[in-house]
């Protein structure tokens, strides 16, 4: 399985900030622009609470399984396996959400003198905030569950194991 790449989250996050900034700026001039929920920073915090609790936990019972702990409970790798890929998801997918409700706050500023958009322009900065949240606790999670690399294989000019 392949790490996820900070570069490719933050050009998901900036293509879509752009492209949502664009939009919103086609739509405000067209008609209504849609509003910001207020749920959207929720959903994500609530989905980096879930990240950062998976990591807690296989952490601790990752350490206690290294340290031979008495009933320590093992981690199953098809599970760690899973919650990596279940972070890389969340990710990308809170990177594209970040950068949409990015884009629309840009455009949200212009207009901060409306009590409603200004409420959404702070909905919109906490989604983001949210996003990098979820980003942040999926990096974790994913370094949490790293495989320890074998150092006498990956040496140069060490000889392969027959």
């Amino acid at each position: 399985m392949r790490e996820l790449r900070i570069r490719v989250l933050a050009g998901v996050f900036v293509v879509a900030g752009v492209l949502s900034w664009a939009g919103a700026r086609l739509w405000n001039s067209i008609g209504t622009l849609p509003s910001v929920p207020l749920a959207a920073p929720i959903v994500l915090a609530l989905i980096a609470v879930v990240l950062l609790s998976t990591a807690l936990s296989l952490r601790a019972r990752l350490r206690a399984q290294r340290e031979r702990r008495p009933g320590a409970k093992g981690v199953d790798p098809l599970m760690a396996a899973r919650a990596v890929v279940f972070g890389q998801a969340s990710a990308l997918v809170a990177a594209l959400v970040a950068g949409m409700y990015g884009g629309t706050g840009v455009l949200l500023l212009e207009l901060l003198d409306i009590p409603t958009r200004r409420d959404q322009a702070i909905y919109a900065g906490l989604s983001v905030l949210a996003g990098f949240g979820v980003i942040a606790a999926a990096l974790f999670l994913e370094r949490v569950c790293k495989l320890p690399e074998d150092d006498d294989q990956n040496q140069p000019g060490a000889e392969p194991a027959a």
